[in-house]
């Protein structure tokens, strides 16, 4: 269906189905033509691949997708959408769309189960209010995908794609880091969307890395990862031992022995100095 970018269509089609937009969900749905196609063609969806798609909405992101992938699975928390994305969608067979809450799906059973051979990548317009929730799953499931491409709030975008060891930089920049590349791809004005939100897009990748940079225990990095940012405006050494429940001397003596200097910043940190810190750490 080629006319879900019109809004008279959006619109018809909506109350034809008596569906009102719902502001805890954060539905947004994309009413400029050129982004969804620009966002599945860069996404990696192609012959030999499937795609996980999250947050449906009305299928405008999900047509162009299934256009290109050889199957794409739709994951849509909002069963008021079923009827609509079953309309919307009606011309494609390699679409499959599932009723469910992605942070409690088990992913990796999914993929195993619906893109067995495939190369799997993930394309999604995320709702602002489970950006990071939903991006740290995706990356903390290992699961078997090469590429993951989402459209979320411009600061959070650029917030994740800040390279490690600037001042833009946080604990999701870091964390990202350790599980993926990230790469800004372009920005998305507020008035591609219906209802228009109050902030600008940004659709950004992330290609998933075989291996971590770093090899150290991936639980005692992301506590210092937390400690550390939980109190960025602190040097390294009080929001460090704050975070991790350290007294003065033995977070000294941490820092001394990773080689992290006590009056940095975590925004300053590179991504091998939280790893020295998480190394050192009893």
């Amino acid at each position: 269906m080629n006319r879900l970018s019109d809004i008279g269509t959006v619109k018809e089609i909506l109350s034809r189905h008596g569906f009102s937009f719902s502001k805890s969900l954060g539905q947004n749905f994309l009413i400029n033509p050129t982004v969804c196609p620009r966002m599945a063609e860069m996404s990696g969806a192609g012959e030999g691949v499937g795609v996980i798609e999250i947050g449906p909405g009305i299928g405008v992101l999900t047509n162009e997708l299934c256009k290109l992938a050889d199957k794409v699975v739709a994951i849509e928390l909002d069963k008021r959408l079923l009827p609509v994305l079953e309309e919307t969608l009606a011309e494609y067979d390699n679409c499959t769309v599932i009723n469910a809450d992605v942070l409690e799906l088990d992913l990796n059973a999914l993929i195993a189960e619906q893109f067995e051979g495939m190369e799997v990548v993930v394309c999604a317009n995320l709702p602002y209010y489970i950006t990071s929730p939903v991006i740290m799953k995706l990356l903390e499931d290992r699961l078997p995908v090469t590429a993951i491409t989402v459209m979320v709030q411009k600061e959070a975008a650029q917030r994740i794609c800040a390279p490690v060891g600037t001042r833009e930089s946080g604990a999701v920049t870091v964390s990202v880091n350790y599980y993926a590349k990230p790469k800004m791809l372009f920005g998305v004005s507020a008035g591609s969307f219906m209802p228009a939100p109050k902030v600008d897009s940004a659709v950004i990748r992330l290609d998933v890395l075989p291996e971590p940079p770093v090899k150290t225990d991936g639980e005692k990095l992301f506590r210092v990862i937390k400690a550390a940012f939980s109190q960025r405006r602190k040097v390294i050494s009080n929001s460090i031992g704050a975070g991790l429940g350290l007294d003065k001397a033995k977070t000294l003596e941490l820092l001394e022995r990773a080689g992290v200097p006590a009056n940095a910043r975590a925004e300053k940190l590179s991504l091998n100095d939280f790893a020295a810190i998480a190394d050192n750490l009893e």
